[in-house]
């Protein structure tokens, strides 16, 4: 004897009432997941995070002789704004560089910064979640556990391996390949931020390309794509969101850089980090300089972040759930 499954209800609403239906309950639980008090506190917050930054930015355009004998707040009761502060900060810097050269030094390090992790980390994630091999998991084991090494326990061997100096049976390690010294010290500040960047860069993408269903893979595979039209045409496309994500990261994390490219950029490629901290003057007593060129330092962070935003929550999301 066989019993019949009941029948599915059938869903006699229009589309209207379905729509209906629908704001009613995103309605429900909006108020289930929110908080008055939760609310006003976070505005409290932010309301003081703010303000610090927002007497920054008045005093960039307040005169150095304002700035010395009194506060931001007072420029409104008195207004007296200049750009004086934005034209000499972009003409000023330290020893070897003013802060125009060194903005460009930075997107020259910034850019290749980020996209050579992003490619090397995209290619070693889609091979740890579709391509099986030998030792697949305890390589990837030994990848993830890279991130807890700290950057400055290698920066003494880098710099020591990218000096000149350095060899094997008489032959340089890093001969410079016939670069001069600015050109060859972008190349280290490249390959290091690089190394830092790969293992955070790889379990990321990991998290999001291994989540892609297998289906599409193999379908793919059954019409005769190989690795690398699966990874162009199908991995690449998917797994923008969390590749955005980590650009957003490592963008902003290399351009705020001052660490690392202090070791390894020569003094004609230092980036804007060091002429914002030369600004200042030997005493501090021309930070209102200081305060233009950090506005100034942000412009590049502000475009990339709004530009990427949109992927940036779908890719911080990656890989934290499954099904």
């Amino acid at each position: 004897m066989t019993v019949a499954a009941p029948a599915a209800p059938v869903d006699t609403r229009t589309k209207r009432q379905v729509a209906r239906d629908t704001r009613r309950n995103e309605a429900i639980a909006h108020k289930k997941l929110t908080s008055k008090g939760a609310t006003i506190a976070a505005v409290v917050i932010a309301v003081f995070w703010t303000i610090p930054t927002f007497g920054l930015f008045v005093t960039s355009f307040r005169p150095g002789a304002d700035t010395q004998s009194t506060g931001w707040w007072t420029a409104f009761a008195n207004p007296n704004f200049t750009l004086d502060n934005y034209a000499e900060a972009l003409t000023s810097g330290g020893t070897s560089t003013t802060l125009a050269s060194a903005f460009v030094n930075s997107l020259a390090i910034t850019i290749p910064a980020t996209v050579f992790p992003i490619v090397m980390a995209a290619l070693a994630a889609y091979a740890f979640a579709w391509i099986n091999f030998k030792g697949r998991s305890a390589l990837f084991i030994f990848v993830f556990a890279l991130q807890i090494v700290p950057l400055q326990m290698a920066l003494v061997p880098l710099l020591s391996l990218f000096s000149e100096g350095l060899t094997i049976n008489e032959v340089p390690i890093f001969p410079g390949f016939g670069l001069n010294e600015v050109q060859y010290s972008f190349a280290r500040v490249w390959i290091a931020h690089a190394i830092f960047a790969l293992p955070l860069a790889t379990f990321m993408l990991h998290n999001f390309i291994a989540e892609i269903p297998g289906e599409i893979i193999e379908a793919a595979r059954v019409d005769g794509a190989g690795h690398g039209q699966v990874f162009f045409r199908i991995i690449v496309p998917l797994a923008a969101p969390a590749i955005a994500s980590f650009a957003i990261f490592q963008f902003l994390w290399v351009w705020n850089d001052l660490l690392v490219a202090t070791i390894f950029a020569s003094p004609g490629a230092l980036p804007i980090t060091q002429a914002l901290n030369s600004l200042s003057g030997t005493w501090g007593n021309r930070w209102f300089l200081q305060s233009a060129g950090t506005f100034i330092s942000i412009i590049v962070p502000l475009i990339v972040f709004f530009a990427l935003q949109r992927f940036f929550v779908r890719g911080l999301l990656a890989g934290a759930t499954k099904g």
